[in-house]
């Protein structure tokens, strides 16, 4: 085991069980809302895992420790602290882990820790892309290198819509990594069930989705699995709204010079304040809902085993 890695007691005793476990970032504590709602998501999305037979290990990183699995209190302590946790991607990892600090880790490091432990998959809001403008600005999310060469399935609602869609699935192909559809032949964009993009594959079950992963490990084959989970129909924004909230924030980000890990944090509390506050709440019940199927997809995962 990575020497630098702490697994929690009820995760280690899952994982050496068989027991299926489902990973959770912890950016979406410290950077995704605001406390004390943040603490309270987490909480509510670690029960629904129990709830749907697995068990949860939200990742982060405390004092230079990676750490799988977190108390209630050390969520609390995310939650509490916000924005001035270090947000934590690839490139962080020595410095932080050196100086012993802490680290909210990006879909990327989740990821990364994820697969340290022997955690297969991972349930998440959405993953990072291709920003607009990335063929001047080269800004690519490391989300989708390690989705390339990181064996585990990431369950999202898509790409996040401040994104181009377009070239992110382009990158994802070129990386070979499958993009599956839950329910849908179509990519959903985060508020919204539809993108206007297909993916590479529909499958309509959890056990669907355990199945062609597992086929994907066994077969020795480098990379993780991509499942587009849309949000659910009641929750779903406008897309004219959620358009023009995010073109506003697109353009006041690049008005105002924000660049690299900063925008995508900027942007999405631009169109929550556009919004209302109603995309908050959108992406509160879409982590919800990819939480009941990557828990149930665990489940199916572990019994092939």
């Amino acid at each position: 085991m990575n020497k630098y890695l702490d697994i929690a007691p009820e995760v280690a005793a899952a994982l050496a069980e068989g027991k299926p476990v489902v990973a959770l970032e912890s950016t979406i504590i410290s950077h995704g809302m605001p406390y004390p709602k943040n603490v309270e998501t987490a909480l509510e999305v670690e029960k629904i895992i129990r709830d749907n037979g697995a068990v949860p290990a939200t990742i982060a990183i405390i004092g230079g420790r990676l750490k799988a699995g977190l108390s209630a209190q050390e969520i609390e302590y995310f939650g509490k602290k916000g924005g001035e946790i270090a947000k934590a991607s690839r490139r962080d990892l020595p410095v932080l882990i050196a100086r012993g600090q802490d680290g909210a880790c990006t879909v990327t490091t989740t990821m990364m820790i994820a697969h340290m432990a022997g955690i297969s998959i991972f349930a998440t809001g959405g993953i990072g892309g291709v920003h607009r403008g990335a063929e001047t600005t080269m800004d690519i999310s490391a989300d989708l290198e390690e989705l390339g060469q990181t064996p585990v399935m990431v369950v999202c609602a898509g790409a996040k819509s401040i994104l181009d869609l377009g070239l992110t699935l382009e990158y994802l192909e070129t990386k070979g990594v499958p993009v599956i559809g839950y329910g849908t032949e179509e990519l959903p964009a985060f508020y919204t069930r539809k993108s206007g993009f297909g993916v590479d594959y529909r499958l309509d079950t959890p056990k669907e989705l355990a199945e062609a992963f597992y086929a994907q490990r066994e077969m020795g084959l480098k990379g993780g699995m991509l499942v587009a989970n849309p949000i659910p129909e009641q929750y779903a924004m406008d897309a004219d709204v959620i358009g023009r909230a995010i073109d506003q924030a697109v353009a006041e980000s690049r008005e105002q010079g924000i660049h690299g890990k900063a925008t995508t944090p900027f942007l999405l509390a631009r169109v929550k304040d556009l919004t209302g506050g109603d995309s908050l709440e959108s992406n509160i019940q879409l982590v919800y809902n990819n939480a009941r199927v990557a828990a149930q997809a665990a489940v199916h995962l572990a019994s092939m085993r």
